[in-house]
C-alpha cells in the first residue's frame, strides 16, 4: 500500500507483476483474489481487504474519488495514442500551471513545436513524464521513467517526480536503474517469485535496506531466500590481479586524433590508446557523439580528413537499437551467425548459460520481448571473433538483476578472450562495475563535443560527475554506488573536497 506524501519504489525482475500491480492500483485492472475462473465482484473484494488501508483506497477508486495516472512502460507506443504537437498536448492537459517548469527541467524546449510521432525514444520518455506531471491527480505512477535517458536526464526526471510530492498524493515508481531508484524513493517494496508464473510483494523497507535486500536475495523479516546468490559490486579488479600479479605484457593499440562533422554536429576525438583485456566506458549525455566515436573506431564512418595511420580492427558491434528481422528461431539465428562460438563449451558456460539463452532457443526471434532481444544481441556480439567489441547500451530493456548478470558476463568474456571492449552505458552502477578506464565527453549536445583521452575510473568519474553536479558514496554492505541527496551534508562535504566519486574500499 503506497503512503501519501512519499515516493514508493518497486524493484524486481521482469515478468513478476510490477506493471500489473500498478494497473490494479490505478483501477484499470480488477483484482480476482486468485479466482480467475469465477472472478469475485467488488463487494467480495472489499470484504477481503476489510479493515486495511487498501480497502479505503479501492473504495475511493470504485467511487471515482481518486484520479490515478500511469506513465506507461513502453513509451514507443505513445505516438499511436497521442496526436498533435508537444506544446499543444501539454497545454490541453495543463491543470497545475507548471508547463514552464517541466519544459525547462525536462529539456523539452527544442521539441515544443514538433509532432509527437516525430520524437525519439528519449524525447518521448521526457514528454510522457511531462504529460503525467502537468495534470492534477491523487496518484501518480511511473513505470520505468529512466529508459532511453542519459544520466543527467535521469536525475532531472527524478527531481520532477519528487516535485509532485504533496500531503495527500501517492507516488509509485517502478525502476531498474538502482542508483536512480535510490535517489527517487522514500521507501521500497521488493518483488520476487518466478517470472511469468507468480510474484510476491514484500512489506515496505527503507530505501537502503530495501535495495540491499533485493541484491542479497534474502528477506530477513520473513526469513526467506528468493535467489541463490547475492549480487555484489566488489569487482574493481585490475588486470594485474586477474593474472595473479604476474608481470604480464599487454598489447597496446593507439588511435589518432580525429574530427567528424555530421550536419550541424561536430565531434573532436583526442588521440588515445588502449590495451587488450580492458573495458573502456564512454561517459556523456545523449547527443554528445558516443555512438559516432564507436562507429569511427569501427571504420563504419570515415573522419573528415583522410588518415593513413588509422589502425584497422576486426570489430563486433552491438547497436543501440535492435530491430529483429530474422524469420526463424533463436537457435537457427545463433547457428547461422556464430556457429563455432555457440557450440564451444567455454562460450556456453561464460555467456549462454548466465544470460539464460537456452530457454529462448526455440522461440521465434520476431516474438522476443525487449529484454530477451537484448540478451540475444549481446550473445551474438560476443560470439563474433573480433579484436574490438563495441557495445551500445547493453542495459536497455534489462531488469536490475539481468543488468548485473550481463555486466558480469561481459567482464568475464573480455578477461578470458583477452580482447578490448568499448561500452556506452547510462546505468551508473553498470558503468562503474564494467569500467577499467573511461572516456569523458564534454561540450554542447547535438552541436559541438569533444571526446577526451581515456583516463582512470576515479579521475574520469570525478570529471563527469562534477559536470553533472552530483556526488556518489559507496554502500558499505555490497559496495554499490549511491547518489547523495542534493545539498545533503554528505553531498556538500564531498563537493568541498572535490571527491565527486567515492571509492572507499575499507
Amino acid at each position: 500500500m503506497p503512503r501519501p506524501g512519499q515516493v514508493l519504489g518497486l524493484v524486481g525482475t521482469n515478468g513478476i507483476g510490477k506493471s500489473t500491480a500498478l494497473k490494479i492500483l490505478s483501477g484499470k485492472l480488477k483484482p480476482n483474489l486468485g479466482k480467475f475462473t469465477a472472478p469475485p465482484d467488488w463487494q467480495e473484494i472489499l470484504n477481503y481487504f476489510r479493515g486495511s488501508e487498501i480497502q479505503n483506497y479501492l473504495t475511493r477508486i470504485l467511487e471515482d474519488d481518486i484520479k490515478a495516472l500511469i506513465k506507461p512502460q513502453y513509451v514507443d507506443h505513445i505516438p499511436k495514442a497521442v496526436k498533435g504537437q508537444v506544446m499543444e498536448c501539454l497545454e490541453k492537459r495543463d491543470e497545475r500551471g507548471t508547463i514552464d517548469y517541466l519544459v525547462r527541467e525536462l529539456d523539452l524546449e527544442n521539441v515544443l513545436d514538433r509532432e509527437v510521432k516525430a520524437l525519439s525514444g528519449g524525447e518521448l520518455q521526457r514528454f510522457a513524464i511531462a504529460i503525467v506531471a502537468v495534470q492534477d491527480a491523487d496518484c501518480y505512477m511511473f513505470d520505468e521513467p529512466s529508459s532511453y535517458l542519459d544520466v543527467k536526464q535521469r536525475l532531472k526526471a527524478s527531481r520532477v517526480i519528487r516535485s509532485l510530492i504533496a500531503i495527500e498524493k501517492y507516488i509509485i515508481v517502478v525502476e531498474h536503474d538502482l542508483s536512480v531508484l535510490d535517489y527517487l524513493s522514500d521507501f521500497i517494496c521488493c518483488l520476487y517469485g518466478k517470472p511469468g508464473a507468480y510474484g510476491v510483494v514484500t512489506m515496505p523497507f527503507g530505501v537502503r535496506e530495501g535495495i540491499n535486500i533485493f541484491l542479497a536475495g534474502f528477506v530477513p523479516t520473513e526469513n526467506l531466500r528468493f535467489r541463490e546468490e547475492a549480487l555484489t559490486f566488489k569487482v574493481a579488479e585490475t588486470a594485474d590481479e586477474r593474472e595473479g600479479g604476474q608481470d604480464t605484457k599487454f598489447l597496446r593499440f593507439k588511435y589518432p586524433a580525429m574530427k567528424k562533422t555530421q550536419g550541424n554536429f561536430s565531434l573532436t576525438v583526442h588521440e588515445g590508446e588502449f590495451t587488450d583485456t580492458e573495458i573502456i566506458v564512454l561517459l556523456g549525455e545523449n547527443g554528445t557523439g558516443k555512438t559516432t566515436f564507436i562507429r569511427l573506431i569501427a571504420g563504419l564512418v570515415k573522419p573528415d580528413e583522410e588518415m593513413d595511420d588509422l589502425p584497422e580492427f576486426n570489430v563486433s558491434y552491438k547497436p543501440q537499437k535492435i530491430s529483429p528481422k530474422f524469420e526463424s528461431t533463436v537457435r537457427d539465428l545463433l547457428h547461422k551467425k556464430i556457429r563455432d562460438s555457440y557450440l564451444h563449451p567455454q562460450f556456453i558456460s561464460d555467456v549462454i548459460k548466465p544470460l539464460n539463452i537456452e530457454q529462448l532457443m526455440d522461440n521465434q526471434v520476431v516474438t522476443l520481448s525487449g529484454g530477451e532481444l537484448q540478451r540475444v544481441a549481446l550473445t551474438l556480439c560476443m560470439g563474433q571473433p573480433a579484436d574490438l567489441y563495441l557495445i551500445d547500451e547493453p542495459s536497455a530493456y534489462l531488469d536490475s538483476e539481468q543488468r548485473i548478470w550481463a555486466s558480469k558476463v561481459i567482464k568475464r568474456f573480455i578477461i578470458h578472450s583477452k580482447k578490448t571492449a568499448f561500452i556506452v552505458e547510462h546505468d551508473f552502477i553498470m558503468a562503474t562495475y564494467l569500467a577499467d578506464r573511461v572516456v569523458v565527453y564534454t561540450g554542447t549536445p547535438a552541436l559541438e563535443c569533444e571526446a577526451a583521452t581515456p583516463c582512470g575510473l576515479l579521475q574520469g568519474m570525478n570529471a563527469f560527475l562534477k559536470h553533472l553536479e552530483i556526488t556518489f558514496r559507496r554502500d558499505p554492505t555490497n559496495y554499490r554506488p549511491r547518489i547523495n541527496k542534493f545539498a545533503s551534508t554528505k553531498d556538500q562535504e564531498q563537493k568541498e573536497l572535490g571527491n565527486y566519486y567515492y571509492i572507499d574500499d575499507t
